[in-house]
């Protein structure tokens, strides 16, 4: 269990700071379709991809003080701020974890929308099936957010780019 926990925890370690609930959801998702062992199961959701175990375990690492959450009012929403905490840092110097160095990838990811993100990880999520069945899936399950052909192209650009990486 700490395991799973600490990986998490040096997921901030290489990321710094992460701003958004959903975002962590992608990038954790993505860094696990791209072989780095975080062990958090997910199911399709509104929004992608996305892990009931990965939420109660930022819940308890925010509870236990490892990771410092920070809640910003935007008017109709809330934004959520996680950086990893001095005790937190305290316990990784201490604990032997399994998270390789991916720094790279993890600010590639970082570095993207959470929007982005979202599309990237439901394309890996249909990775199975060709291009034209995904692209249905996306301008079906995700009419909403009106993602352009332009946007998946781009979306598998930054797929290919991020296997460059980690391979």
């Amino acid at each position: 269990m700490l395991k799973d926990h600490a990986n998490v925890m040096a997921l901030f370690m290489q990321a710094g700071e992460v701003v958004g609930r959903k975002k962590l959801q992608k990038m954790i998702y993505i860094a696990k379709k791209m072989d780095v062992p975080f062990s958090e199961r997910f199911k399709f959701h509104m929004f992608g991809p996305y892990s009931e175990e990965l939420s109660l375990r930022m819940e308890e690492l925010c509870n236990l003080g490892f990771l410092l959450e920070n809640k910003e009012d935007k008017g109709n929403y809330y934004q959520y701020r996680y950086v990893l905490s001095e005790e937190g840092q305290k316990f990784l110097d201490l604990y032997q974890f399994d998270l390789p160095e991916t720094g790279e990838l993890i600010g590639s990811l970082n570095g993207q929308s959470s929007r982005f993100l979202e599309l990237v990880s439901t394309l890996l999520y249909f990775e199975e099936l060709t291009r034209d069945e995904v692209k249905e899936k996306v301008f079906t399950l995700k009419k909403k957010s009106n993602y352009t052909e332009e946007d998946i192209e781009q979306a598998y650009e930054f797929i290919e780019s991020l296997r460059k990486l980690v391979h």
